[in-house]
């Protein structure tokens, strides 16, 4: 008679196809809390640390809560064609942009986040090294990486119903609160700032820049809502609220302590390096979205890849490239975010809502998408070149949103032009 027999079942890899309405079972609790523990981590501090001390402690706040509340919104609206039609976000691009036009989204979406997971890796190893007192980057650099790829393997379910709402958030919730309490009841931290050097429109734009950055993937996940609605609003809430806390907290901090590392900023702290560490726990998922996303997009042009090979090959590159990363480079990586997915959603937001009315059969994401739609990519490049014009001339005017209205109203005037010329 022989023993029970153990076999590891591999998670299910949810591809570019629609996911089925059995899965669709994330609640709009569950999505509060992804996009909630999307909108903070080490990174989110450490931009919200670039806004000192060129502007005042109450200034960095308004700027973090009109920026969240902006961005956020154009998040939770770019989410609701997954949320439809269970689709991914590139996919989600194809009848907008055409077959064709969803690979240049891709391709820069790859890029973004090959990008945005290396700087992960970068700011959680070096923070976890500065823990122990330094000289174990390396060590921690492979660690995460490792942990990150399995999240990524296991998929959107299993982290938002296994690791996120039952252990990390409520870490990085508690760790937050401490910061919080410690940074306003230190009299350092009402230090005025405001030495100027950065227009507070420009300030505006690097706000924005992190809730479209996750333009490109929210889809992804959102697909997996049982209530369009529901998931909408969460998403919004979730992000604007997280996003706003941490980029003010992470000015307050560099005001308090005069510090450009935000990790080493939390470390002066009383319990300090407990804080760093909760926070570091809930950092994962933010690495995990982007891999799984990269992953995704990748399969948008290569529908028959292997997911958890593209998994595997997308964390080893960002490993390589985190280890010779300088963070010096994240403030124009993030502005430069903007200027690819500001235009580019305003231009899908524009189709989808004014000129479709949410009118799109599923056959258009696939067989029946187009090769390239020409008014889409005239649009997106105007609102590039109008985000680039504004920022290189006209940096107190802030960029993101001209550059957004820009694309969304040519996109749909050249469709109304299109119908009246028949």
């Amino acid at each position: 008679m022989s023993g029970p027999r153990w076999k590891i079942r591999r998670p299910p890899e949810w591809g570019i196809e629609p996911v089925p309405k059995s899965a669709r079972i994330l609640r709009g609790i569950d999505l509060f809390v992804l996009w909630s523990s999307l909108g903070v981590g080490i990174l989110v501090l450490q931009a919200g640390a670039l806004m000192a001390p060129a502007l005042t402690v109450d200034q960095a706040i308004l700027v973090s809560l009109v920026g969240s509340i902006a961005g956020s919104a154009l998040l939770a609206s770019a989410g609701v064609i997954g949320a439809r039609h269970g689709v991914p976000t590139m996919v989600s691009l194809r009848p907008i942009l055409g077959f064709a036009g969803s690979y240049i989204a891709t391709i820069l979406n790859v890029i973004q986040l090959v990008g945005w997971t290396a700087f992960e890796l970068k700011i959680m190893a070096d923070a976890s090294s500065l823990i122990l007192g330094g000289g174990c980057e390396l060590l921690f650099l492979v660690l995460f990486t490792v942990v990150i790829m399995l999240l990524a393997v296991g998929g959107p379910l299993t982290v938002v119903r296994q690791w996120l709402e039952k252990f990390a958030i409520w870490l990085v919730y508690a760790s937050t609160a401490w910061i919080t309490y410690m940074v306003i009841t230190t009299p350092k931290w009402a230090i005025s700032g405001g030495r100027g050097g950065l227009p507070w429109t420009l300030a505006l734009d690097l706000v924005i820049a992190m809730p479209i950055s996750w333009m490109p993937l929210v889809s992804d996940y959102n697909r997996f809502s049982s209530k369009v609605w529901s998931c909408t609003l969460s998403t919004m809430l979730g992000y604007a609220l997280a996003n706003a806390w941490f980029y003010s907290l992470g000015a307050a901090l560099a005001l308090m302590s005069g510090r450009g590392f935000i990790a080493a900023s939390i470390l002066s702290l009383y319990f300090g390096w407990m804080a760093l560490l909760f926070i570091l726990v809930d950092e994962t998922d933010n690495a995990f979205a982007d891999v799984y996303s990269c992953a995704l997009s990748i399969q948008n042009a290569f529908p028959k890849a292997r997911q958890w090979k593209l998994i595997v090959l997308i964390s080893i590159l960002s490993a390589v490239l985190a280890y010779f990363l300088p963070l010096s480079k994240y403030e124009w990586f993030l502005l430069l975010i903007g200027a690819s997915f500001v235009p580019l959603f305003g231009v899908m937001l524009s189709e989808y809502f004014l000129v479709r009315r949410g009118r799109v059969d599923v056959e258009e994401f696939y067989e029946g998408a187009p090769r390239i739609v020409p008014r889409s990519i005239i649009s997106w490049i105007v609102g590039l070149t109008t985000y680039f014009a504004i920022a290189t001339h006209f940096p107190d005017v802030g960029a993101s949103l001209p550059s957004f209205l820009m694309s969304a109203l040519l996109q749909y005037l050249l469709r109304r032009w299109e119908r009246w010329s028949g």
